[in-house]
């Protein structure tokens, strides 16, 4: 699963995000979901989510379902 789809992102699953300054180097950086930002059901460049470390970023990677 590649996190553009909203159904396959759950609260607590550990995914691997882009943040907004690291999309030119496609810097991933590795935390657990703890809030969905984005209300639609998809998104191309990933559904965006707020990791319980309070990162920001559009799901890449998901880890753990």
């Amino acid at each position: 699963m590649n996190g553009k789809m909203r159904k396959d992102v759950r609260i607590g699953q550990t995914v691997r995000v882009v943040q907004k300054p690291h999309q030119r180097t496609g810097q991933l950086t590795e935390g657990v979901v703890a809030r969905i930002l984005t209300n639609s059901a998809t998104h191309p460049h990933g559904i965006k989510v707020k990791l319980e470390s309070g990162i920001v970023g559009r799901i890449q990677q998901i880890i753990e379902s």
